[in-house]
């Protein structure tokens, strides 16, 4: 970057949202996601986070129904008490939200927004069938809800159907990032907005932290400009493939979901294993895992852990996940 031209641009104020030549390069990178957006519409952010943080700020206001899955992002919990809102949960199914049960909901509360995961959900790591996308797209047109799209670990499925966003763009708010695709610490990310919002998101940009800084941006565009973002994400999918094979030989006959390219690892204890105790004791070992609660957003708390994946070397993962199954094993009623 300091050879590459004039160093201190990428330390002058830049506008909130990135400059356009940067949004259009995300807006090229996006088509291979199959979101055809123009430049205009895409709000460069210091992470997904915040475009999550942006994006709830224009769509919501204190009291208003956020339609959320029963278990998804922990995050968006935290998002949602910030801005004072409503979370309404939809129950699970093995393969995605119960669709019936968000058109009832739908019907008897004023749900202003639905955030879904629809790509390798997180914690879960179902792929909703373009079936199920249809429907819920149709649900929002019919009850006039909002749908945030949050496409963090999308990148993951080799062959997914079309995003929400290529399926309702009117009403849909597309979020995603490089954290998970090239670096947890590269705090860069973006959010498809519709004309309607975008007035209102880049005011609340400016307000907030104008977006991601310009040197970051210009590391993360150049990468993706590049085709290091694209070579990245294939080989996280070749790691998180490998590591999925080694889970599954490693926890044989324990109850576990996951997507077979992930790095999540959803674990069902026994009925007489309580999540909190069972996490304190793989602490004591070494291991680190989150209980449900950090991920359940109505009033039934699974006896579940989600296991992180990419944390420990490879050659070291499948012996640390030998060493929580047999932990687990013995822990007594």
């Amino acid at each position: 970057m300091a050879t590459s031209g004039d160093v201190e641009a990428l330390l002058r104020q830049h506008p909130p949202g990135g400059h356009r030549h940067d949004r259009a390069i995300v807006a090229t990178y996006l088509l291979g996601r199959g979101i055809d957006t123009v430049p205009h519409n895409v709000l460069l952010t210091s992470g997904t986070q915040q475009a999550l943080d942006i994006v709830l700020h224009t769509l919501t206001r204190p009291g208003d129904v956020l339609a959320v899955d029963a278990l998804t992002y922990p995050g968006i919990k935290l998002l949602s008490s910030a801005h004072d809102l409503d979370l309404a949960a939809i129950p699970v199914t093995a393969t995605g939200p119960d669709l019936d049960a968000l058109d009832q909901l739908c019907r008897t509360r004023p749900v202003r927004a639905i955030y879904t995961i629809p790509t390798v959900h997180n914690p879960l790591g179902w792929v909703l069938d373009r079936e199920q996308r249809d429907r819920l797209a149709a649900l929002a047109r019919s009850h006039n809800c909002l749908i945030i799209e949050d496409g963090t670990y999308a990148f993951l499925e080799p062959s997914p159907p079309p995003p929400l966003q290529a399926l309702a763009p009117e009403r849909t708010c597309y979020v995603a990032g490089l954290s998970k695709n090239v670096a947890p610490g590269l705090r860069f990310g973006f959010a498809v907005l519709p004309d309607r919002h975008l007035e209102t998101a880049t005011s609340g940009l400016r307000t907030a932290a104008w977006g991601a800084p310009g040197v970051i941006t210009a590391l993360a565009t150049g990468w993706i400009a590049d085709g290091t973002v694209t070579r990245l994400e294939e080989e996280r999918r070749e790691d998180a493939a490998a590591r999925q094979d080694i889970a599954r030989a490693a926890l044989a006959d324990m109850d576990i979901t996951a997507h077979p390219v992930s790095y999540i690892v959803w674990l069902e204890l026994k009925s007489h294993q309580r999540p909190d105790h069972v996490a304190t004791v793989l602490a004591a070992k070494g291991i680190l895992v989150s209980t449900a609660d950090a991920f359940a957003t109505g009033p039934h708390r699974p006896r579940a852990l989600r296991l992180a994946l990419a944390t420990p070397p490879r050659d070291e993962l499948g012996a640390a996940l030998r060493c929580l199954k047999d932990t687990i094993d013995t822990i007594p009623p």
